[in-house]
């Protein structure tokens, strides 16, 4: 298989690519609904000035502090299996159930979602449905629906009313992931500057698929693998905190592809997440309540 690495420009503006948003990649970006979140200035190390979130957490919660999970190297983790399409999208349109030999883009109902100890699944997608309240997602999502529908947490699939896919390939992206494993492994030991350059240079990597400014021209253009790999990674975190929550564990918010807070009353972190500097694991912090959350290299 010879993947179309790049569509052409008088291309762009037909078939499937006006339909991808950046809205796609269904970060959570939720808080509890019983505690109150608030942005406050805050003076960075380096004398940035910037803002933070503050979690106020109500005493029904009892004691405890907060536990903020930091993934490591989501993106890149998410390219060791996301399912992608390598040639062009054809238009599939509706479909009666999910192709798992197929992947690309695909028009679905929002599926209810009552719970409010997690956020929906499908993340901000849902924040911008169509005037039929439809949303258009990319294969993690689907699958992710799936396996909700399985283990019983959704009642039904919701109907496809539209689709652009192709033949479904999880391996695309390995050898990148493999290769940014392992010099994350070198870099992350050494630190400083050569490691800061890694992560720059790895997040430039990533974002040549679609650049941000429609000016700035890539060697790739390919919206639907960069929002595919985002939604993986959305969809990996969300199960991670989903299975947190299933064994007992208090969510407080779910903010980007990489961040999560819990409550931890006997000051440890949920057991479903491994602690380390590896892809897939986490660093683990705990603040008290009413502290700003720090970010980054805060």
């Amino acid at each position: 298989m010879h993947p179309i690495k790049v569509i052409r420009k008088e291309e762009r503006d037909s078939g499937p690519w006006p339909l991808i948003s950046e809205h796609m990649d269904g970060e959570p970006r939720w808080v509890h609904p019983d505690v109150t979140a608030t942005r406050v200035p805050h003076i960075r190390a380096n004398g940035k000035r910037v803002r933070r979130d503050q979690l106020d957490v109500p005493d029904s919660f009892g004691e405890g502090v907060l536990c903020l999970i930091d993934r490591n190297g989501s993106f890149p983790s998410a390219c060791s299996a996301v399912p992608l399409a390598p040639n062009k999208l054809l238009h599939t349109g509706p479909l009666d159930a999910y192709d798992k030999a197929a992947a690309g883009i695909y028009l679905i109902d929002i599926p209810e979602w009552t719970r409010t100890d997690m956020p929906h699944p499908l993340g901000r997608i849902i924040d911008r449905p169509d005037e039929d309240g439809r949303v258009w997602v990319t294969t993690p999502h689907i699958k992710q629906l799936e396996k909700l529908v399985r283990a019983g947490h959704l009642a039904a699939m919701p109907a496809i009313h539209d689709s652009w896919t192709g033949k479904a390939n999880e391996s695309l992206f390995k050898p990148f992931y493999e290769a940014t494993r392992k010099a994350r492994t070198e870099l992350v030991q050494v630190g400083g500057e050569p490691y800061k350059a890694y992560k720059t240079r790895l997040s430039i990597a990533l974002r040549l698929l679609w650049p941000k400014r429609p000016s700035q021209k890539s060697p790739f253009w390919r919206p639907d693998w960069r929002m595919s790999m985002v939604a993986e990674a959305s969809v990996r975190h969300w199960s991670v905190a989903f299975r947190a929550v299933q064994g007992g564990h208090q969510l407080l918010a779910l903010r980007n592809v990489d961040a999560a807070v819990f409550w931890a009353p006997d000051g440890t972190a949920p057991a479903t997440y491994r602690i380390g500097t590896g892809f897939g694991e986490v660093k683990a912090k705990f603040v008290q309540p009413g502290q700003i959350i720090p970010e980054g290299d805060d």
